[in-house]
């Protein structure tokens, strides 16, 4: 089977400076054409982190670049990051944080606490195709977080509401009155205020985190929530879990295991209950595609098909041991974005370190194997 595989950007001069791609999100336009909005920085947590936007009038194949979505200053020195999504035929909603950089010699995370540093929501809206945008405005969250994990796109749901999944956070010296869960913010006027959240999957009474949730709409009335799962006491994950929601979102069932064991999974939505799952592997090297569906409520693994990173050596393939915050920095791929196209093929991009230097790569995959 011939895949398709490319870049949607890499550093054109390294031996000139330094800059490191990540965390993708895509959008497919109404006429057709695709925008991948992605990080860059000087480093994986540099306090330069900005998000870019690249416009494909080819299907994914090739890639202009467009520049930052915004590069507005404030009076403190802040990191940022937006995921695009398409909300209507009309607009783009990229929602994101800003993040206080004040702590020059520190990263995003505290190695003591696993806590984040101070997080502030932020939105920007597009209604041209993503060729300007108006923002960023402050987004004020339904509870304390205090910090919010920014993994999912926004969500415009088939009722009118709008959902972003996302997770509650510790702070950094470890404050988390909420505890560390999964959540969706709800929005009734299309993103004006954000005043209502649903518990999504909340494992803090026994040490579970959730961790990088996505949800898709099925069709038929339910949501689906995907999360990576990790079990602090032992350190070390369980499998995927999925929740599903039967009232559009207003209330979610038990999570349950997917029988997958990987990270940072997201689920592409093919049709009647078809889903492909793309993950970081933990039973295996690399990223793989998951074919899966839904039987009901029971989630069924029909094949497995290795993208990337499976035959390769080196660490840095999964989070975990002692300390999460070093793992984190010391990862080399992740954070997979898909879509459906037109043709019925299956775009996805993702981050990933080649030749020493981060990434955005794709793939074109087949809807069936």
């Amino acid at each position: 089977m011939v895949i398709e595989t490319g870049l949607i950007y890499a550093n054109p001069k390294p031996h000139l400076a330094s800059r490191q791609a990540s965390f993708p999100s895509l959008a497919l336009l109404p006429d057709g054409a695709l925008l991948a909005a992605y990080g860059l920085g000087s480093g994986f947590e540099s306090a330069d982190h900005r998000t870019m936007l690249a416009r494909s009038l080819d299907g994914g194949r090739t890639w202009q670049q467009e520049g930052p979505i915004f590069s507005r200053h404030t009076a403190r020195p802040t990191s940022s990051h937006v995921r695009i999504s398409r909300m209507s035929d009309r607009e783009l909603l990229a929602f994101g944080a800003r993040w206080d950089r004040s702590r020059e010699d520190e990263g995003l995370t505290n190695p003591a606490t696993l806590g984040f540093v101070e997080t502030e929501l932020i939105q920007l809206r597009s209604t041209d195709g993503g060729r300007s945008w108006a923002g960023p405005t402050v987004v004020e969250p339904p509870l304390v977080g205090p910090s919010f994990e920014i993994c999912s796109p926004a969500l415009a749901l088939a009722d009118g509401r709008w959902l972003v999944p996302t997770a509650t956070w510790k702070g950094w010296e470890g404050y988390c009155p909420n505890g560390m869960k999964a959540i969706a913010l709800i929005s009734h006027d299309r993103g004006a205020s954000w005043p209502e959240y649903v518990d999504v999957m909340d494992g803090s009474a026994e040490g579970v985190i959730y961790w990088e949730q996505k949800i898709v709409e099925l069709g038929d009335g339910r949501l689906l929530a995907v999360c990576w799962t990790h079990d602090l006491a032992v350190g070390r994950d369980r499998e995927v879990h999925y929740a599903l929601s039967h009232d559009g979102g207003r209330s979610f069932g038990p999570p349950r295991p997917t029988g997958l064991q990987g990270q940072t999974t997201t689920p592409i939505l093919l049709g009647e209950g078809r889903l492909v799952c793309v993950y970081r592997r933990t039973d295996a090297r690399g990223l793989w595609a998951a074919y899966t569906r839904l039987d009901g409520a029971n989630w069924v693994n029909e094949a497995q098909l290795a993208l990337w990173g499976h035959d390769s050596g080196g660490g840095g393939y999964s989070v975990g041991g002692d300390n999460l915050s070093h793992s984190f920095a010391k990862l080399r791929f992740g954070l997979p974005a898909g879509l459906l196209m037109p043709d019925g093929e299956v775009f996805v991009a993702f981050w990933c370190v080649e030749d020493c230097v981060s990434v955005i790569r794709w793939f074109r995959l087949p809807a069936a194997l």
